[in-house]
């Protein structure tokens, strides 16, 4: 969770274990495609961009599950669609691997980057030679 790291107010700093609780089952919620439940914590507050310790985005559980639905409803609520984990990776390189082609339109239509990320979604295609999605990129 490096986008909030709530305190129990201790002096010594450790994550509250009530809220480590909360964002694993979000995270959980996210990886099944469990929209309605997702959308409910996300509309009470909960980050659209909380991340968990690899940096992997509520967006990017989804996607590389093979959950559009989940992922537009997370990208309505503001997630941010190209944001990379600490491997550099991003959703949509994440579901040309995965071939999730809904997921990828999901994440096309809410602004994600084809060029974006380290393999991006581009170099990703080529690498498993899926001309398709390199057409729909507009890469050659």
């Amino acid at each position: 969770m490096s986008e909030h790291q709530p305190t129990d107010g201790g002096s010594q700093g450790a994550p509250d274990e009530d809220v480590i609780e909360l964002a694993t089952k979000v995270f959980d919620l996210a990886r099944q495609g469990e929209t309605e439940t997702l959308a409910a914590y996300l509309d009470a507050g909960v980050p659209a961009n909380l991340t968990n310790d690899r940096g992997d985005t509520l967006v990017m559980l989804a996607a590389y599950h093979g959950h559009a639905d989940t992922v537009t409803a997370l990208l309505q609520r503001g997630a941010e669609a190209d944001r990379a984990n600490d491997r550099g990776q991003t959703p949509l390189a994440g579901a040309v691997f995965k071939g999730e082609e809904a997921v990828i339109r999901a994440l096309l239509a809410g602004g994600a980057d084809p060029h974006a990320g380290t393999p991006s979604a581009v170099d990703t295609a080529r690498m498993f030679a899926k001309a398709d999605l390199l057409e729909l990129f507009g890469a050659k």
